[in-house]
């Protein structure tokens, strides 16, 4: 809470570095810790609010482009505080089904390459907001299977480039929204279990595609 600036907004350190990013991440925690009371919502509402966009999207600071990792990160800060009334749904929803490209990847900024990452960024806010149909599920899970190592396994930013920890679990985050067969049920939210946060009564509102029995 020590970290929380005058104007809404987390820093990430003593150091003073501010970015919406910070404001997930103090957010996430304290709800974990039973300890949200705590928090001034109207006031971190409030900053939150001031980044979005007219494009319906929202940057890491005030006056910020949109990208698609700060909107997972303020779509899920809002839900964690029951206060998605901020979020303009359709707009933001155009916004991130424009992110898919026609090889089926989805990016995180106009005119920028496909990365598996944004499998969860984008589809973890369209979760949230119940517009996962709004891309094409399919193309998105050919995409994000093209990009594995099937010798030594991991799933790589794109096809042909070297498999890592964080491209492999935001891989299988999206597959898990697509209704991938044989994953657990992810909350978009927080990136975990969806048992888990239901089990510690966080779980909220949201949308994922049906599981499926086969590929």
């Amino acid at each position: 809470m020590s970290l929380q600036q005058p104007s809404g907004v987390f820093a990430g350190d003593s150091f003073g570095e501010i970015d919406t990013r910070f404001s997930y991440c103090a957010i996430n925690a304290l709800s974990l810790l039973g300890r949200l009371h705590e928090l001034d919502v109207e006031k971190t509402v409030g900053y939150i609010k001031k980044c979005r966009n007219y494009d319906g999207g929202f940057g890491n600071s005030v006056g910020a482009e949109s990208h698609a990792g700060q909107v997972f990160v303020c779509v899920a800060a809002l839900a964690i505080l029951d206060r998605l009334d901020e979020v303009d749904v359709d707009t933001l929803a155009w916004w991130l089904a424009e992110r898919q490209l026609p090889n089926g990847g989805l990016n995180g900024r106009p005119e920028k390459l496909e990365d598996v990452c944004y499998s969860f960024w984008v589809l973890s806010a369209l979760s949230i907001i119940k517009k996962v149909p709004w891309i094409d599920a399919e193309k998105l899970t050919a995409f994000i299977l093209s990009a594995q190592d099937t010798e030594s396994g991991g799933i790589a930013d794109r096809p042909g480039d070297m498999a890592d920890v964080f491209h492999t679990i935001f891989g299988v985050a999206g597959l898990s929204i697509l209704g991938y067969p044989g994953l657990e049920d992810l909350d978009p939210v927080y990136c975990m279990p969806a048992k888990l946060i239901e089990a510690k009564g966080l779980r909220k509102e949201w949308q994922a595609l049906p599981r499926r029995d086969t590929v």
